[in-house]
């Protein structure tokens, strides 16, 4: 006999459809592919509420870790406060790479652009300034800008999450706000070799960035992998923490599996997910199944026949990256699209 659901159940359902589809809908043209090697990547998961980030050395001002809705940012302090990432090498920038990271700026600063990304080489320095305006990119040789999309241009770029994105590919930087492609450099004749992140904080201003990932590649051809190794993993698919809900920036490279499905309709691929070894085994086992799920769910609200997807999750098993650094932890967290017969 079939279970009845409960009028809380059916709108839960309604909504998270409803949500899926928004996405695909706003994202249609987004086509920001993530690095699949993971260079450096922090969610802060393992600092403490008011310490400073392990994972970053601070090269002025003043900044520490807050935590709101079980998520932890950093927080801008003071004025002049530069942080840059811990490697092992003072050169990790390599030819090809993706940058992305969420920031927020409280609606209380005018003119201040918030947190700016410091590209260095040497003594010569490049800077991405996204601000509530335009987005800002300066570099020896060169100053190009791109306006803000109106719908967060100017009060209406306050007091709310961004997620930035950037690709520097072949000597071209493209870099998005959300869903948008704000610039575009033609061609950037500076390599940069390390980065730095900047921001003047008033005190009583919010100023926060999260979730930042340094990748090599953000390759548009990876999914051919398919046709001829039978397989392609991706670690640019994301989602919310310990849930199954799918980030938007996730849609650059489900755009690019709709495409490729669809101009090839006799392919089918089996969706298989996986997580880190932080917590529960079993637990895992089932957001890993979950998250396996959204993905086909999503792709097949973009138009993919179900029969030609399946999901299988596998947990914390298979691991390809070292779980105890953040780089291998996300590198674990990550989904694999398998050809089937």
């Amino acid at each position: 006999m079939l279970k009845k659901l409960s009028f809380p159940a059916l709108f839960f359902m309604f909504l998270q459809h409803f949500c899926l589809a928004q996405n695909a809908a706003s994202y249609q043209n987004y086509d920001f592919i993530a690095g699949d090697k993971i260079i450096f990547s922090d969610d802060f998961a393992k600092d403490k509420d008011g310490e400073f980030p392990s994972h970053w050395k601070l090269e002025g001002g003043q900044g520490v870790i807050n935590i709101q809705n079980n998520e932890k940012f950093f927080s801008v302090l003071k004025y002049y406060t530069i942080i840059s990432p811990r490697m092992k090498s003072p050169t990790y920038l390599p030819s090809n790479y993706t940058i992305e990271f969420d920031y927020y700026l409280d609606a209380k600063y005018d003119g201040n652009p918030g947190v700016i990304l410091s590209f260095r080489n040497g003594d010569e320095v490049a800077i991405l300034t996204p601000g509530s305006i335009q987005i800002d990119f300066s570099y020896p040789g060169g100053n190009l800008s791109g306006d803000n999309p109106s719908d967060i241009k100017g009060e209406s770029f306050y007091d709310k999450w961004h997620h930035i994105a950037l690709a520097f590919k072949n000597n071209q930087l493209k870099v998005y706000i959300n869903q948008h492609r704000v610039l575009t450099v033609p061609e950037c004749n500076f390599k940069a070799t390390s980065l730095a992140i900047k921001g003047n904080a008033s005190e009583g201003m919010n100023m926060f960035f999260k979730n930042f990932r340094l990748a090599e590649g953000g390759d548009m051809n990876l999914i051919d992998k398919a046709l001829t190794e039978g397989k392609f993993v991706t670690s640019a698919i994301t989602f919310e923490v310990n849930k199954a809900g799918l980030k938007n920036e996730s849609m650059g490279i489900l755009n690019e599996v709709t495409k490729f499905m669809k101009a090839n309709p006799t392919v089918k691929f089996e969706v298989d997910g996986y997580t880190d070894s932080d917590g529960d085994d079993a637990a895992n086992l089932t957001l890993s199944q979950k998250r396996a799920n959204a993905v086909k769910d999503q792709l097949v609200s973009m138009g993919i026949e179900t029969t030609r997807l399946s999901a299988k999750g596998f947990g914390e098993t298979k691991p390809v990256g070292d779980n105890t650094t953040s780089e291998g932890r996300a590198q674990n967290r990550r989904v694999e699209f398998l050809k089937m017969p």
